[in-house]
């Protein structure tokens, strides 16, 4: 797992402020991220590996700095996009799942094996030849998935990874999340996908404004909405 700290974080993109003075440090195993849309949070969690760069402030990943050391924190946390369309970059699914492994001083036969197993972790070893667009749904976000672990980074972040997803689906992706030994942050608006995590965190128009047990904070939220 990661050391992610938030140190006094702004944001903003032209005159609109998206996110102000957010100070987090995130060291659980499992932290859930919630709030309205526009409130900030995609912003939030997009910094981690340095998709976003702080307007002001700075944001650490195990003391480096990501503004700084973006392609080194890439190696250790991981992106998953709503849409997998928006990381899918190779013709077929092995592919795919294989090109996350250049320029890693790996071997030919480590690559192959690697991405077998890969494969086989979310059930796509049958599909390793087909076109990885024309997948399923579902099959895409496995696919995603795939090709992020495979790299084995210490750190998931999911950016609202089941709103494009039919409930079966969605659940099967939220089961994933819930049992992987990596640390995982989750984005989303399906408050149940993160009702057992370790933490969740509330983001309201650009602040935090609650932090702590998913039962306390997700009930903060829920009047939040109602308000």
């Amino acid at each position: 797992m990661s050391n992610i700290r938030f140190e006094q974080v702004g944001q903003h993109f032209g005159d609109r402020s998206v996110l102000h003075d957010v100070n987090l440090n995130l060291t659980e195993h499992r932290i859930g991220i919630v709030g309205a849309n526009g409130s900030g949070k995609s912003t939030l969690v997009r910094m981690i590996n340095g998709l976003v760069t702080p307007s002001t402030g700075t944001v650490l990943v195990d003391g480096q700095n990501v503004a700084r050391h973006a392609r080194d924190v890439r190696r250790k946390v991981g992106f998953i996009f709503t849409n997998p369309d928006n990381q899918i970059v190779m013709p077929t699914v092995q592919e795919d799942v294989a090109f996350t492994l250049r320029r890693r001083g790996l071997s030919p036969a480590e690559v192959a094996e690697r991405t077998a197993a890969a494969l086989e972790q979310f059930g796509l070893s049958e599909h390793a030849e087909h076109p990885a667009h024309r997948l399923s749904g579902g099959q895409k976000q496995l696919l995603a998935l795939a090709a992020v672990l495979v790299a084995q980074p210490a750190t998931i972040v999911a950016d609202e990874p089941t709103t494009l997803l039919d409930a079966r689906n969605a659940r099967r992706i939220g089961d994933l999340l819930q049992t992987l030994p990596q640390q995982v942050i989750v984005v989303t608006h399906h408050l149940h996908l993160v009702e057992e995590f370790d933490r969740v965190i509330v983001i309201d128009e650009g602040t935090v404004v609650a932090d702590g047990a998913p039962a306390k904070t997700l009930a903060a939220y829920r009047t939040l909405l109602l308000a």
